[in-house]
């Protein structure tokens, strides 16, 4: 195994703490400084695995805050915004109707749709007035109707 130098290091480390697997860390690795790592190496580097016991503290500590932080701040993660996620599905949508995809082209717009409805959401609306504006509740009104009996 090569050594690492720090920067390629706290990549490895950050990217873990993201919830990237080993193997998408050795190619992201790859991609972004060139190396060629194993995936033992890359899960050497995890301190909630036991190739990652004797990690440095230095790292653990960045693990910890990285995966700390990844957890709380959605706002960092651009598919967790409602507009980025309808801007994609746009460029989908008029890349299949391009395509004469009409039938993907249809789902994609219904997806959008139910994003703009927040069907993918958990916020619910609760009414909290009556139909007339008051907080009082009516009272249920029973009609019973005459039937004729049949011959």
């Amino acid at each position: 195994m090569a050594t690492l130098k720090g920067e390629v290091k706290a990549f490895i480390v950050q990217s873990l703490a993201c919830f990237d697997t080993p193997s998408q860390v050795v190619d992201l690795v790859k991609k972004e400084f060139g190396l060629s790592i194993t995936r033992q190496q890359v899960e050497s580097h995890d301190p909630t695995k036991a190739n990652g016991r004797g990690l440095a503290q230095k790292w653990v500590e960045l693990f910890h805050e990285t995966r700390k932080r990844f957890q709380t701040e959605l706002s960092d993660i651009p598919i967790a915004n409602k507009a980025y996620r309808l801007r994609a599905l746009d460029r989908m949508m008029t890349r299949a109707e391009g395509m004469k995809n009409m039938a993907l082209a249809a789902s994609l717009m219904e997806q959008a749709a139910k994003e703009v409805g927040d069907a993918y959401s958990n916020k619910q609306k609760v009414e909290h007035t009556s139909p007339d504006g008051t907080m009082t509740p009516q009272p249920t009104i029973i009609q019973l109707l005459p039937v004729e009996p049949k011959a």
